[in-house]
């Protein structure tokens, strides 16, 4: 079965096949068809809808679009939706994942405890088949870093300390971390389903 995946993130069809190896299920960037699209909900659930209807009005096959964010408790669940664009001046545009690390490190320069700076990760992808909307979300607690550390991953990975763990998901690794992140408890749902799906037209 072979499937959208809206978005332009070449990091993040990488990460979600990787999570599907075996399942005979592919997902392929439709960045190239879904044009640009206003992230401007309120919440991730009417970004991934709007992203999966962006493709889904051009190609009625199947299509699956996630919104995700960082939660920090001490900037009262800031940048949630506006994670990916946290350092932008301009609404709309998508700032380097480093300019809004360093974004979110200066807010928190005056939170230096730990326990002060819990944070969650929150993932919520939209599957758009046959005209039906459905959604799986998935989370994940943690802290944020002093600093960065790490190279694997994107976005902020790199200042993301899962709890049970003392490293950040940049240090972790895909392995670690595509079995345990917010997006992994997400697709684990989606997967699910798409399979059973799969097993019933083979009936």
């Amino acid at each position: 079965m072979n499937l959208y995946l809206a978005t332009k993130n070449l990091g993040k069809v990488r990460e979600i096949n990787s999570m599907f190896a075996g399942t005979g299920i592919d997902f392929v960037s439709a960045g190239t068809i879904m044009g640009n699209v206003a992230e401007d909900g309120d919440t991730y659930h009417k970004n991934a809808f709007a992203k999966a209807m962006a493709v889904y009005e051009q190609n009625t096959t199947a299509v699956v679009a996630e919104d995700s964010g960082l939660e920090v408790d001490a900037l009262d669940g800031a940048p949630g939706v506006f994670s990916a664009r946290f350092a932008s001046n301009e609404d709309g545009v998508n700032s380097s994942d480093e300019d809004n690390i360093n974004a979110l490190l200066d807010f928190m320069q005056d939170t230096p405890e730990p326990s002060e700076r819990t944070a969650r990760y929150v993932s919520v992808f939209c599957l758009m088949m046959g005209g039906k909307s459905l959604f799986f979300e998935g989370e994940i607690a943690g802290t944020i870093a002093a600093e960065p550390m790490g190279t694997s991953g994107f976005g902020y990975d790199p200042v993301f300390i899962p709890s049970g763990y003392d490293k950040t998901f940049a240090e972790l690794g895909d392995q670690i971390k595509n079995k345990i992140s917010h997006r992994a408890m997400a697709v684990i749902k989606l997967k699910d389903y798409l399979l059973s799906i799969d097993d019933n037209n083979k009936k």
